[in-house]
């Protein structure tokens, strides 16, 4: 038995060993309290089911966006040690075009308001 077989079947087997545990580990006995919106000792002054503003979800998507094109663009400084940096370095700097065209868009459009 190789190296990558032996970690591939600890790591299915201690999988399967953590979601058997976890299934039949917890207590499952809800309760009034347990089943209230709120936990923290006070009666809630309203509905807990109140839908998010789609605004909301537009800033976290934007964010989530962005933070991937910090995380995709870390490793821009070692593409200068490549045989050709240009073309990196010009992937780079479309990615970034692209991007900044979508801010200005969503920003001219009113997306990033959140008073109307």
């Amino acid at each position: 038995m190789n190296l990558i077989t032996t970690v591939i079947t600890i790591a299915l087997v201690l999988a399967s060993v953590l979601a058997i545990i976890s299934f039949w580990l917890p207590l499952m006995n809800p309760d009034q309290e347990k089943l209230s919106p709120y936990e923290c000792g006070f009666d809630p002054l309203g509905s807990a089911r109140l839908p998010f503003s789609m605004r909301f979800f537009l800033v976290a998507i934007l964010f989530l966006l962005f933070d991937l094109e910090i995380a995709l663009l870390l490793p821009l400084p070692w593409g200068d040690q490549l045989p050709d940096p240009t073309l990196t370095f010009s992937w780079a700097a479309l990615v970034i075009l692209l991007l900044t065209i979508g801010l200005i868009y969503e920003w001219m459009q009113g997306g990033l308001e959140w008073a109307e």
